[in-house]
């Protein structure tokens, strides 16, 4: 078993994947700057036999172990390359010490099937935040707002567990070299597992489990789908070069796990918007505990802030099922219903309803995302001392959580209350 789990981490699989797909590394591009070895790249800390952390943003590193191996530093043909700077060269017992600045490190990179290339770029996507706030907020206004209550509050425990385990395990991604990376934003997180992975099975098996009774299709297409969905967004991640098919298959299998514990309770968690008065203040509460107290890292990276930005945007949508309920702001559907015979056809009248809708929705989203981000960080700002704009600043624990965490709150509670208010307001129903 410990062989097996060893293979399936193994970052060579995740290669020859690539390489079957048609992605191929560039050709070093020679020696770098300074004397530094040909192929100095990305990933500082790699030690060893492939041995290390993921990168991160401007870093001093020192290796002075025999044999250190370093992934190559290539940029895309339509890039400017960006060499470290060394003050050593990587030999047996020699120190050396390099700066980084992965923001401008992009792999260099030849694609011999576009076809792979668009079809797993595209199925990467789903499993990114641009999928996240269009496809949620979508589902709540224009398909069911029964599923799409428990599919929210799935996809936020799937994150919040996934995004927590990354920081617990810190098990590397794949290397590079031999893996060709292409998505540079996320180096700086660890593998283990792979959230797009979770979400991705997350996301269609709970719409799966939420409709079979409620609406009447064939189940078998409805299964097929929900297979097709999850089976591309998990070999993106292989193609991207971001998880080793231990990543992937550890995602599937800890989202599966918690769809089976908490099936039994959906029911229950839908009524959480009929609770008491004071249910709001637990739903602000616990989920801020839980991102100020998130697992502290050797370094910076974007784990902590997506994962309050994914507690904070269900917590706010939670509220605003609430606030829809205890002050009956917007008729919900019933819980159960005849089942109806036939999923009514998608005409041109609904399609210019729906994209009407929606447009209308994520355009006040994005008014109220822009303002409180703004207004948030000017108070934190002033009450830190800080100077204004500092970005640098956002990344501090006392200001990046609470800014966060109020503007995507305020961007839950928009979606779900005022949206469909404003939806109303102007007979768009």
């Amino acid at each position: 078993m410990a062989e097996l789990l060893r293979s399936l981490q193994d970052s060579q699989l995740v290669a020859r994947f690539q390489r079957r797909c048609g992605l191929f590394p560039a050709p070093d591009e020679g020696p770098c700057e300074d004397g530094a070895a040909p192929g100095l790249g990305h990933l500082p800390g790699a030690t060893g036999k492939g041995r290390g952390g993921p990168a991160h943003g401007l870093r001093r590193v020192t290796a002075s172990q025999p044999g250190v191996l370093w992934s190559g530093s290539w940029v895309r043909p339509d890039a400017q390359l960006i060499k470290p700077r060394c003050d050593g060269i990587p030999h047996g017992g020699t120190r050396m010490t390099c700066n980084w600045n992965t923001q401008a490190h992009v792999q260099k990179y030849i694609v011999k099937n576009y076809f792979y290339y668009y079809l797993f770029r595209f199925s990467a996507a789903l499993g990114q935040e641009v999928f996240y706030i269009t496809f949620l907020p979508f589902t709540y206004w224009n398909v069911d707002s029964y599923v799409s209550r428990r599919l929210i509050i799935i996809w936020v425990l799937v994150m919040y567990v996934g995004q927590v385990a990354k920081d617990i395990l810190k098990w590397p991604r794949p290397f590079s070299p031999p893996v060709v990376r292409l998505e540079k934003r996320l180096i700086a997180e660890y593998g283990m597992p792979s959230t797009h992975a979770m979400a991705a099975t997350a996301i269609p098996f709970t719409i799966l489990i939420s409709t079979v009774d409620r609406y009447q299709y064939p189940f078998v297409w409805g299964l097929i789908v929900a297979v097709v969905f999850s089976t591309l967004v998990c070999l993106s991640r292989l193609y991207t070069g971001m998880h080793t098919v231990l990543d992937v298959l550890g995602g599937i299998l800890i989202t599966m796990i918690l769809i089976v514990l908490t099936y039994p309770a959906w029911t229950l968690i839908d009524h959480l918007n009929s609770a008491s008065p004071l249910f709001p203040v637990c739903v602000i509460v616990v989920p801020f505990f839980l991102c100020y107290n998130y697992p502290v890292s050797e370094y910076y990276s974007p784990t902590r802030a997506d994962t309050t930005t994914i507690l904070a945007a269900g917590a706010g949508m939670i509220i605003g099922f609430w606030i829809n309920h205890f002050f009956q702001l917007v008729s919900e559907p019933i819980e159960s219903f005849p089942v109806i015979q036939n999923i009514p056809p998608l005409t041109t009248d609904m399609l210019v309803l729906g994209l009407t809708k929606f447009t209308v929705g994520i355009v006040l989203i994005f008014l109220v995302r822009q303002l409180v981000q703004n207004l948030s960080l000017q108070v934190l700002y002033s009450w830190f001392k800080v100077v204004t704009r500092n970005k640098e600043a956002r990344r501090r624990l006392e200001i990046e959580v609470p800014y966060k965490f109020v503007t995507y709150t305020s961007v839950g509670i928009c979606a779900t209350t005022f949206v469909p208010m404003l939806h109303r307001f102007l007979g768009l129903l």
